[in-house]
């Protein structure tokens, strides 16, 4: 983690802090050119490497920022419902073309782990080409 992500883990309530860090850490192992940092007042992950011209407005850099508000733990990905999901991990089917995926606990993060990983590199691949 970076010291900003670092700092803002080490002030979050115990019972919530180690599925942050749990979550935080399968995101970054999905894919070598993920990276996390704070945006919108959150931890939030972006792709690092090489991309084709877009317009910025649309966001792909964003891979996905955490909402931890209403002691709930969701992960938003703005481009979610561009992926393909058969598991049905990934809910919501917003205009804006975000999709979400709610979370309980540490256990159920290290139980849908796989599926978020494979969703995480999916993504990659796309904004690769």
């Amino acid at each position: 983690m970076n010291s900003q992500v670092t700092a803002f883990v080490n002030s979050l309530n115990i019972a919530i802090k180690e599925a942050v860090e749990a979550l935080h850490n399968i995101i970054l192992s999905a894919h070598p050119e993920i990276a996390g940092h704070i945006k919108w007042n959150s931890p939030a992950f972006y792709y690092t490497g090489v991309m084709a011209s877009f317009d910025p407005k649309t966001y792909k850099r964003d891979t996905a920022v955490m909402n931890l508000n209403r002691n709930r733990l969701m992960l938003v990905l703005p481009t979610g419902t561009r992926l393909t999901d058969n598991t049905g991990l990934l809910e919501g089917k917003y205009t804006d073309g975000r999709g979400i995926i709610n979370f309980k606990d540490k256990a159920d993060i290290e139980a849908k782990a796989p599926v978020l990983q494979s969703l995480l590199r999916q993504w990659v691949d796309m904004v690769e080409k």
